[in-house]
């Protein structure tokens, strides 16, 4: 092999092996994408930008509102369209709820951003 292949970022073990679009590492069992190691780990999260509903681009700290009515589970009210939730966090949410916040009435929650638009 002419390529050496990076050391795992767990263990910093040496005997790392492909399997398929992954690196592996034997001594810990930690597997990766070999793509997010070539390009450092903090790079990818600092290329994505998340856009709200209309295209604006939000930053943590910022004020939104939300553009329609929303169910949430457990409760029998809705947060209702026009709702305005300050102080946001972006995260790297499940299932493309990337924004965290605290919506007054219904307390921490995770949000989408194709749901809410800069205020």
């Amino acid at each position: 092999m002419n390529e050496t292949l990076p050391p795992c970022p767990e263990c910093s073990g040496t005997y790392t092996y492909e399997m398929g679009a992954l690196l592996v590492c034997p001594e810990c069992g930690h597997e990766w994408a070999a793509s997010s190691q070539a390009a450092g780990e903090d790079t990818p999260s600092a290329e994505k930008v998340i856009k709200d509903s209309v295209g604006n681009v939000l930053s943590d700290g910022d004020t939104v509102t939300v553009v329609k009515t929303l169910k949430v589970k457990g409760s029998p009210t809705g947060i209702k369209a026009g709702t305005k939730v300050r102080n946001i966090r972006l995260v790297d949410g499940v299932d493309g709820h990337d924004i965290d916040c605290k919506v007054d009435g219904f307390g921490p929650m995770q949000l989408k951003s194709s749901v809410v638009k800069k205020a």
